[in-house]
Formats: structure tokens, sequence, C-alpha cells
């Protein structure tokens, strides 16, 4: 079969790559380092940048990736991304879905929909190709080009780490560099060579079996959802996916069979049939170009820690996660989260560097859940043994008499991680006296709701009032009385030492659904403290202001201290 392949409906913009010019207004250290161009190297640069810190990063190509490679974007990802200053262009240019469909063979075992109602002001999951994941992120980083230095075409080669910071040696088309950084984020990808230089091994499970990726070029009116078919009569004994994106391109991914040579599998002569074969089982006969092929195989790796002394890794450099559920790309951009606001206090002053731990604790943490979740789906998909395979065939073909068998097809899309361990949650005793609401670690369950905004009122959600600091979500006032006074009060104090803690009266009359406040489990007077990632610190069902305060304190690591002057 021959058929020409087509370029991508996407051209990005080349990058020239110079070793920087030193003057004596150049600095001779930064103080923050971000190795990787990738989506979670844009969203750490991005969020140090809007935190105030000025930052370098390293990119080893000379634009934005090629290929589709991480395509879906969950809700709480979109969350992360507004905050960024990015979310327009992943909605203008991403297409939304909620659920998916399972068949084996001809037959559809399973039709599911994710978490979606009328609270929620963004779809469960947007498509979009990476390509366009990192030119959106790159649009937004050159748009802080004061604080954001994009280094093209520049390769780390060796890592000095030590205890008062990071050399880096760099190669550029001009010739070898170094750079002396305070802290670095290693966001360098599944091959870090961070990670590699400095010894560190990533522990889990590396699967054996493969997938063929294929991008085609196919115009076709079917809606965005997830497709997955087990044993299809096109492709006998393997497992297949399909994804729409947009741009009339569909990234499909198939199970290679036992003892199938990985690298004859994506020549044109073995895909081709393939591809064509599932079309028309799929009823699509529409005309159809290949754009790309690459294959993989699924990983259930991480480090044992993500902190080593002033090197922090993150994203794939951090932990390889399988695509099953989509939590690859999505755990990257949460590590991002964390990471920014955490190592932004750090640098300025306002936080002890041992709240660096934390981002370790609370994200090493999350990868073991996403591992657990990702390796029974890698296990359902690709099963590993003949028992798995067995058990998958057995549970596929009663699914389509017997629903309660079904969840376990669920391909169980990635979800807002809780960091319930984590070392920085507050106020325990006070927790455990509600009877609804999220606990501490858990992110906020979105709700409609009315903010007042000088002398008028507009409707919200409840992440949108959410400041760049702490926030203070005070429940049942108008911003009057001894609580809310004293809460300003404390707000005034923290803000003289650096520290934003913005305070946020909601009273009945702005819960515009009546379903806020059963939402929280909240009455007068009621406070919910969330970090500057969206994460609760802890909660009172009356405010006890030394207690949030107290939170506050624990969380920087006392002493609080008066904020070092911006670096530069």
């Amino acid at each position: 079969m021959s058929r020409a392949f087509a370029p991508y409906p996407f051209e990005a913009r080349r990058h020239v790559g110079r070793r920087p010019v030193r003057t004596v207004d150049t600095p001779s250290r930064r103080p923050v380092v971000v190795v990787g161009g990738g989506p979670v190297g844009y969203c750490t640069a991005i969020g140090l940048a809007q935190h105030g810190v000025p930052v370098v990063l390293i990119e080893a190509d000379d634009g934005v990736c090629f290929g589709s490679r991480a395509i879906c974007i969950s809700r709480r990802s979109l969350e992360i991304l507004q905050r960024l200053g990015a979310l327009d262009g992943f909605l203008a240019t991403g297409l939304p879905w909620a659920g998916g469909r399972s068949f084996y063979r001809d037959t559809e075992v399973l039709r599911f929909t994710m978490p979606q109602d009328a609270n929620q002001k963004l779809p469960p999951m947007v498509n979009l190709a990476q390509y366009h994941i990192e030119q959106i992120l790159l649009d937004r980083a050159e748009a802080l080009s004061d604080r954001i230095e994009i280094r093209w075409q520049t390769r780390v080669t060796a890592v000095d780490a030590r205890a008062d910071g990071v050399t880096l040696a760099l190669d550029t088309p001009d010739g070898p560099d170094t750079l002396e950084a305070d802290w670095v984020v290693a966001a360098d990808g599944g091959r870090s060579t961070l990670r590699e230089a400095l010894g560190l091994p990533l522990r889990g499970t590396s699967y054996e079996g493969r997938y063929v990726i294929v991008d085609i070029l196919l115009d076709s009116a079917r809606p965005t959802e997830r497709l997955a078919y087990f044993d299809p009569p096109c492709n006998p004994g393997s497992t297949v996916l399909v994804h729409k994106q947009p741009d009339k391109v569909w990234r499909i991914d198939y199970q290679l069979r036992d003892g199938e040579d990985p690298e004859a599998a994506i020549q044109p002569e073995n895909v081709l049939p393939r591809v064509e074969s599932l079309l028309a089982m799929m009823g699509e006969t529409g005309a159809w170009q290949p754009i790309w092929t690459t294959v993989y195989k699924a990983n259930a790796l991480t480090l044992e820690r993500y902190r080593h002394g002033r090197v922090l890794f993150a994203g794939d450099a951090a932990h390889l996660v399988p695509i099953f559920g989509v939590r690859g790309a999505n755990s990257g951009i949460d590590d991002a989260d964390n990471l920014a606001w955490k190592l932004a206090w750090v640098v300025q002053g306002r936080a002890d560097a041992a709240l660096l731990d934390s981002y370790s604790d609370e994200r090493v943490a999350a990868a073991h859940e996403n591992l657990r979740y990702g390796t029974k789906s890698t296990e359902f998909m690709a099963p590993p043994s003949f028992a798995f395979a067995l058990m998958r065939t057995a549970v596929l073909g009663l699914a389509e008499r017997h629903p309660v068998v079904r969840s376990l097809i669920n391909p169980r899309q990635t979800s807002a991680i809780t960091y319930t361990d984590s070392p920085l949650n507050a106020a325990a005793v006070r927790s455990a006296e509600f009877s609804a609401g999220p606990v501490p670690g858990a992110v906020l369950p979105e709700c409609p709701v009315r903010r007042r905004i000088d002398a008028g009122a507009v409707r919200t959600h409840v992440t949108d009032l959410l400041g760049p600091g702490f926030t203070a979500l005070h429940f049942g006032t108008d911003g009057a009385g001894p609580l809310a006074a004293a809460l300003a009060n404390l707000a005034g104090t923290l803000a003289a030492r650096g520290v934003p803690l913005a305070v946020v009266a909601i009273t009945l009359a702005d819960d515009v659904t009546g379903r806020l406040f059963p939402m929280y489990g909240a009455s007068l007077d009621t406070v919910y403290l969330v970090r500057p990632d969206g994460h609760v610190l802890g909660r009172w069902r009356t405010g006890v202001v030394d207690e949030i305060a107290s939170a506050i304190a624990c969380t920087l690591r006392p002493p609080l201290a008066a904020p070092a002057e911006e670096s530069r």
C-alpha cells in the first residue's frame, strides 16, 4: 500500500541558539534555571515568573516538539493553566470531551462519562497535540520575557551540584558555556541528562509490551471521545485506542503482538494496512493520510525523592507514568504547580528551604497514586501474563450482559490528587469536625458563586476567588464581625512580612445555587485556608485566627522573615 505522508497542519517557529554575550551588567549567578522546554518546564518557568522570580529556561531543540505525544489535558490542569494565564489558548484550540466507549471485538461493552455537572466551569478533558500545548505555553512565556530568558539549542553536558548552588556546563551553537544557579529545576524529560549526571535511578516496573502511535489526517464528523477496541476484527489480539485532535488530526495507538520487531512495525508497509483496516471497521470511508509514526512502551517508574539538594526534578525527569488514564503530562503540570510557588518563596526569603522537601513528599506520593492506577490500566490494556490475559478475556466477555464487571474496563482517567499525608496539612482535629467539604490536602470542589467587585457583583466560581498567595475563604459574613476584623489584621501583619493572604468573604447570598455551603459543610464563620496551588491547608468550623496564623507559619517554617530583595 502506497500513501504519501502529509505534513502536520501546524508550522513551528524555529529559534536561533546563541551563547549570551556577557557585559558588566550580566548577573554572574541566576536564582533559578529550568532545564527543559516542554510543558512542565514552561509551566514551572511561568509560575516562577508570575511570583516575581527571574528564570533562565534551557531548551536543547530549536522549537516546540514534533508529533502529538501528550494530547489529553485534564480539568485540574486547565485550572492550573488558568492561573498561569494560558487557559484561553487551550480552550480555543482544544477539543473538549467527557467520556468514551470500549468495544470487545465488534460489541460495545462500556460507555463511560467523566464527572461533569452544573457546578463546573471547565470540561473534564480537552484534546490537543503537544506541539499546540508547547506553543501556547511558549507564547505565554514570551509575554513574560522581562522575567523569562529562553536559551534555545543549548544542552547540559555536565552538572556540579553543591550545597550552595549548581554549575551547569552547556553546549551552545557558539561553543561551550557555563551557568551558575542557586536552584535548578530538571524538567528535561524521560531521558533526563540531569538525572543521569547525578546517578539517580528510577524504580518501578517497565513493561515489555509496545505500542505504535500513528497520527493521521482525516476529515470526520465523529464526536470527540475516547475509543478503545479490544481484540478488534481489524487487528486481532491487539488493543487499539483512538482520539480525535484539532485540525482534522487523529491519534491512533495500537499494541504490537508478541514477537513483532518494533523497528519494522513502524515502517509504512506495516502501519498503513492496519490503519486502513481500522478505519474500515469504524465505518470511516473518507480520504486520509499518515502524518507521523513512533513506538513506545509503558513504564511505571519514579525517583524515590524529587529534591536532591538544590536540584529539583519534575515531570518525566522525575517519573514515567503509563499513558493509560492520561496521567503523564497532567501529573507533570501538577508538579510544576506545586513547585513554582514554593521555590519562588524560598528564593525571595518568604519561606525556609525546608518547604521544598514538602514538594518531594507530596509529589512522590502523587506519583505512587498515579502509578497504581496507571499500572492497573496498563495490565488491562496489555496483559503482562497468561493469567492477566485470561482474566481480561473473561471480563470483556461478561461485560456486555453483566454491568457489574464494566468498572474493571474503565480507564480510570486522571483526577486531582489529595495530599492526604502532606506535612503541611494543618488542624487535623478541627477538620474532623466537618461532615462535608474538602479535607486538608484536597483541591477545592468547584461551585458557582457570586463575587462582589466594587459596587457590583458578578457570577463566577469558587476557584476564581483564589489569589497568588494564601487565601482564607470566610463563610457566612459580609466582611464584618470580630473574626473578619481579626483575619484582616492577620493579612496586614503577613503583608508587612511579604506573605500575601487574601481574605474572601462568602455570604449566603453569594451562594447563588444554594449548593456551596452544604458542599463545604460551612456555617457562620467557617474558614477554609487555601494554598497558592489551590490545595486546602486547613479548615475550621469556626475560625480561630491564632491557629490560622500558626498554620501559615508552620508552612513557611519559622521564623517568618522579611522577603529578600528581588533576585537579579
